[in-house]
């Protein structure tokens, strides 16, 4: 059975997804929060696995509450369910942790599938959001490639690559936004630190931040 929390400041739409996602027998909604802080009560006291949240709430929003919530409970998967497409709370939402991101006028079946998904470990992000991800990740500044390329000898999926490593992006991240499998992601990630000398993400930032500054 997974337990889910849902996070909206409307309590009627909160109450009628609780009706659409309860259809499934494998879901059980274990609580309603109202904003972000109630969220995380919540979550301490009833320990859900998915939690479904509203991006713009009173008092804390959802881009806060997911940084909160993935730092205080790890484990938790947190879905931004939303009647917003703003990519700048996309991208801040999904490097804070959030498993996924759907819109509010999505199905219940889809809903449900997403929520399933999400339990198991997938990345849920629609056609259009995983769009934004992508565009966003390629209006990156030409002179931070150059200055890349030129320290590093990357090729140009490689500098876009590292790029994102430097925002902030988890590998199912990259792999999520420029449609690669993970395998293929952590393929050049790994080439990327044997081009930069360094063995993990953190001394590769470091270094790639050392180039930028110059």
């Amino acid at each position: 059975m997974i337990k889910v929390l849902i996070v909206d400041d409307q309590k009627l739409l909160a109450e009628g997804i609780q009706s659409v996602i309860e259809v499934s027998e494998d879901i059980k909604v274990i609580g309603l929060a109202y904003d972000g802080f109630q969220a995380i009560e919540s979550i301490q006291k009833n320990q859900p696995d998915v939690v479904l949240l509203d991006i713009r709430m009173p008092n804390m929003n959802g881009v806060v509450a997911t940084k909160e919530i993935k730092s205080k409970f790890p484990q938790v998967k947190v879905i931004i369910l939303t009647t917003f497409d703003d990519s700048d709370y996309i991208l801040n939402a999904i490097n804070y942790g959030a498993s996924g991101y759907l819109l509010k006028d999505i199905g219940g079946t889809a809903l449900i599938d997403a929520i399933k998904n999400a339990y198991k470990g997938d990345t849920i992000l629609p056609v259009k959001i995983a769009k934004k991800i992508t565009d966003a990740a390629m209006m990156v500044s030409s002179d931070k490639e150059i200055k890349l390329k030129k320290a590093f000898l990357f090729s140009d999926r490689e500098v876009e690559i590292a790029l994102m490593l430097f925002e902030g992006f988890t590998n199912r991240q990259i792999s999520s936004a420029l449609h690669l499998s993970e395998g293929t992601a952590r393929n050049y990630i790994s080439t990327i630190y044997v081009k930069i000398e360094s063995e993990n993400r953190t001394d590769a930032i470091a270094k790639m931040d050392a180039v930028l500054k110059k």
